[in-house]
């Protein structure tokens, strides 16, 4: 069965020479550079990682680009624009000529970031990714999936993913679930997909995380096998590597076989046009 992680970020040190701007501060204190993390995929059994290079070091797309050069059967990106600079329009017909580039991922999740998307700083980039066939990873709080909504309707040829399920980072458990109605109501549009990535992080519980499986099962209902995708956002991660996998291999007994290679790797790659 292919494991292909949806979302792992890695990063350089902020430099003068790659400084970074002031977002947000990093998942660890050590960087995590494109050959520690390969190092990690083997021992865990994951063949493939989408990288997503992360807010804090700003709108920098070169060390993912330089992974997939390295090793281009193990990694691709889901980079990043800046939509309110001016020099960023036009560039999406060209997007995914660029070594291992899939498609786009924009975070509104913090107070500095969430008016790119409800002041109109996004306007251009929907109709132009739909136009370009570029997939786009979003990640916004639960309140904020109607926006992504109205994106979805208006752009049917867009496709779209919501990251780690629309949780907020900083609840847990039935706090963080709260709202999770929001994010499932959204599974109506085709071309919509969702992310079942990081959960470990959004609870108190521990391996095997039973309490998770009903919302897990939710989603599942919700998406089907063929619209939701494994990830780990593994820099935050609170446990090994290797039982973010056996999570959902072994410790779900619901989940068919069919389901496992869907959710596990086969459906992101299809989305998101990463030849298997």
């Amino acid at each position: 069965m292919l494991i292909v992680d949806s979302q792992v970020h890695i990063w350089g040190e902020n430099t003068p020479q790659r400084p970074w701007p002031k977002r947000a501060e990093p998942q660890r204190p050590v960087p995590l550079d494109h050959t520690d993390l390969l190092r990690e995929m083997d021992e865990a059994g994951v063949d493939r990682v989408v990288i997503v290079p992360p807010s804090w070091e700003g709108d920098r797309n070169d060390l993912a680009i330089a992974a997939h050069l390295a090793h281009p059967t193990r990694f691709a990106t889901m980079g990043r624009i800046d939509p309110s600079d001016p020099a960023s329009r036009g560039t999406l017909a060209g997007w995914r000529t660029q070594p291992g580039m899939l498609g786009l991922r924009f975070t509104f999740h913090t107070e500095v970031l969430e008016p790119l998307l409800t002041e109109g700083h996004m306007d251009w980039v929907w109709g132009e990714a739909e136009a370009a066939g570029v997939p786009i990873y979003v990640l916004v709080p639960h309140r904020l999936v109607p926006a992504i909504d109205r994106v979805a309707e208006r752009h049917p040829g867009l496709k779209l993913v919501m990251d780690h399920l629309a949780l907020n980072s900083r609840q847990r458990d039935a706090v963080a679930f709260a709202e999770f109605d929001k994010l499932l109501s959204i599974a109506k549009r085709p071309n919509v997909a969702a992310k079942i990535s990081a959960l470990p992080c959004y609870t108190t519980d521990v391996y095997p995380y039973r309490s998770l499986h009903e919302y897990i099962r939710r989603a599942y209902d919700a998406f089907g096998p063929q619209r939701l995708f494994w990830g780990t956002d593994l820099s935050r991660s609170p446990i090994p590597y290797r039982q973010h996998v056996t999570m959902y291999t072994d410790e779900i007994p619901w989940l068919s076989r069919s389901d496992q290679e869907w959710i596990m790797g086969r459906g992101v790659c299809e989305w998101l046009g990463w030849p298997i």
